[in-house]
């Protein structure tokens, strides 16, 4: 079997996700640079940046670097906003990624940095945080419980890899989507806007949160 598309117009769902993943996991780079997503999901985040105009980025996993340096050029195209980068380790980073001017890095786990996160943040910036780290279901929802009360109504919080055990037999189980799910049942403040999934294939299912409501 090849897997070029005409040929395979019978292939079942699961089957090309998995083709997928294999591409994305270990072929796909920006600029040079390992980027570990769906190129779908990514077309989405640029939507998002363009629509919203957030002055802050927050990437909560960041791998090889590929897609935080991708954030960086849309961000350059725009002329405004910053990315903060956060990962237990930016060892296996390419220099051409740190040293770019709208990026700041940020080692440790994620919810122990949030003072130092948060402090690079002003009062009336508008953000967009994208959650890539353990995938696990407990970590999951602490970060969403605590990074959610950055956003304001109108800005989105992006949990990656809900795929997992909804798509894909991979990553923890239970995982993000089920932490997706209990955090919205917990909090008001955000809906799960289903329309960012129009490409049908999303690496993010029930991923992409507004916040709708201040704090109440």
């Amino acid at each position: 079997m090849t897997d070029y598309m005409e040929e395979n117009l019978d292939m079942p769902l699961r089957k090309a996700l998995a083709v997928m993943q294999d591409r994305i996991m270990n072929q796909t780079t920006y600029w040079g640079v390992k980027a570990l997503k769906n190129p779908l999901d990514h077309w989405v985040y640029q939507e998002l940046i363009y629509e919203n105009q957030p002055d802050i980025i927050i990437e909560i996993g960041n791998a090889s670097g590929g897609s935080t340096l991708s954030l960086a050029h849309i961000c350059d195209l725009l002329g405004r906003g910053k990315i903060i980068g956060i990962d237990l380790s930016h060892e296996g980073i390419p220099d051409s990624v740190k040293n770019h001017r709208r990026i700041t890095f940020i080692e440790g786990d994620a919810c122990q940095r949030f003072i130092d996160v948060a402090k690079l943040i002003a009062a009336n910036d508008r953000v967009l945080i994208i959650e890539d780290s353990s995938h696990a279901y407990q970590n999951t929802l602490k970060v969403l419980r605590t990074y959610s009360v950055l956003l304001k109504p109108g800005d989105y919080f992006i949990v990656e890899d809900s795929i997992c055990h909804h798509g894909l037999p991979v990553g923890p189980n239970p995982g993000p989507y089920e932490a997706i799910e209990a955090f919205v049942k917990e909090n008001r403040n955000f809906e799960i806007d289903r329309s960012r999934e129009s490409f049908l294939i999303t690496w993010n299912p029930k991923g992409y949160l507004r916040r709708i409501n201040p704090d109440k």
